[in-house]
């Protein structure tokens, strides 16, 4: 008997893994029909929700149903549905918002996810099958998918940086360059946590129409200078810190070691790199970190063709481009600092 049950308990184990994308699909609809936004202001009815929302009122009312199952509000005995906390994460407007990161994986993401086959069979990325780009190509042609994106990479990299600005001491640079830095939101907040350093935003001009009006509410604007271009030709010259958060997981090992030499030619010989990353564990075990990291992993495969890397694959791809690891410092959310130096 005890055997039995321990197998039914591994079949149920499975068929809820297998049967885990209907959750994605539940939030990021919810998150694209402004669901949170509307119970914000008190418990509704159901039809209040769906006239608001322009939907059919039954089965609006079962995607509620499911919410609730979830956590993400609560059915009230008198059919009227209310917010919870962890459901007003999904509110647009709030500064712990994760609506846009929703839509971007519930939407955009979505079809890539459906051709990991391809992924893995041939190492490529998945976008290319269904819509024929590759890196961030997509962005560069659809301005929606891009305002999603870079919403969604600030709300993800708010965050990060509240786990990685405490965890390394950034004070030590007078100007750091945050290569690839999308809407600023790291460097907002090494900004505010050292008063006396002056910031440099690298990135592509479609991230930085935003990111100035990120940078000017965060009170920064006036110690940080914007800068677009490519970091595969050039990065800005000059600072004694380079930053590269969650930049180089997004490409294979030539791309990614390209960035480094262009960061290794614009640096003095006394500057410091610093790369923020999620590092592969060597060995993986069953664990909910270990599974974040795979996700991940898996992610950068089908939608970029990149991949993480654990501690060792940094330190032999730093090498490659000229660098010397000084140290590997571990912040919170399953996230590292790598600090190196150019070498000679």
């Amino acid at each position: 008997m005890v055997a039995e049950n321990e197998r039914r308990a591994r079949e149920l184990e499975l068929l809820r893994l297998i049967n885990g994308n209907w959750a994605t699909q539940a939030i990021a609809t919810a998150a694209e029909l402004g669901v949170m936004d509307r119970l914000a202001q008190g418990a509704r009815t159901t039809k209040d929700l769906a006239d608001g929302a322009t939907c059919h009122e039954p089965s609006l009312r079962r995607l509620l149903r499911a919410l609730a199952s979830l956590g993400l509000c609560d059915e009230n005995e008198d059919g009227t549905f209310a917010p919870t906390a962890l459901g007003s994460l999904l509110e647009s407007d709030t500064p712990d918002s994760l609506q846009a990161y929703a839509l971007r994986y519930g939407r955009h993401q979505w079809p890539a996810w459906g051709k990991l086959l391809y992924s893995v069979t041939t190492g490529k990325c998945a976008r290319t099958v269904f819509d024929g780009t590759a890196g961030f190509e997509h962005l560069e042609q659809d301005a929606e998918t891009a305002v999603t994106y870079h919403r969604a990479m600030a709300e993800v990299t708010r965050r990060i940086a509240q786990a990685v600005v405490p965890a390394y001491d950034f004070s030590k640079f007078r100007r750091v360059v945050d290569i690839g830095g999308g809407y600023g939101e790291m460097l907002i907040a090494i900004l505010r946590a050292c008063p006396a350093t002056f910031g440099v935003l690298f990135d592509r001009p479609a991230a930085l129409a935003g990111a100035m009006r990120h940078l000017q509410k965060a009170g920064v604007a006036d110690r940080c200078d914007t800068v677009s271009g490519d970091f595969f030709e050039s990065v800005p010259a000059g600072a004694d810190g380079y930053l590269l958060k969650s930049v180089l997981h997004d490409w294979d090992d030539e791309l990614a070691s390209l960035i480094l030499k262009r960061c290794h030619e614009a640096m003095r010989k006394d500057a410091k790199l610093l790369i923020v990353e999620c590092l592969m564990p060597e060995r993986m075990e069953a664990s909910i970190l270990n599974r974040d990291a795979a996700r991940s992993d898996l992610n950068m495969l089908v939608m970029l063709g990149g991949r993480e890397r654990t501690a060792n694959e940094y330190r032999s791809l730093l090498q490659s481009a000229g660098f010397s690891v000084t140290g590997i410092g571990a912040a919170e959310l399953n996230f590292s600092v790598i600090e190196a130096i150019p070498g000679q």
